[in-house]
C-alpha cells in the first residue's frame, strides 16, 4: 500500500510538471531540492517529507492537495 502511494505521488508531481512543461532538473532547482532526489520522488522510489511537499507544490504553483489527491 504504502509503495503504490509513493507511485501515485510521484506520477502525479511528474504531470504536472510535464503540463508545466519544465524539466525535473528546474522543477527541484525551484524546489530547492536535489534533482536526484527529485527524480527519485517522481519513480515512487523516495519517501518524501512532508516539507518537501509543500516545497514542491510551491514550485509548481499548485496546493499541496493537488499533489496528493488518488492516495
Amino acid at each position: 500500500m504504502a509503495k503504490e502511494s509513493l507511485i501515485t505521488l510521484g506520477n502525479t508531481i511528474k504531470k504536472l510538471r510535464e503540463k508545466k512543461g519544465i524539466s525535473q532538473e528546474a522543477l527541484a532547482e525551484e524546489a530547492g531540492i536535489h534533482r536526484t532526489y527529485m527524480g527519485r520522488v517522481e519513480r515512487g522510489k523516495q519517501n518524501i517529507s512532508a516539507l518537501n511537499i509543500l516545497k514542491v507544490a510551491k514550485a509548481l504553483k499548485v496546493p499541496a492537495s493537488k499533489l496528493l489527491e488518488g492516495l
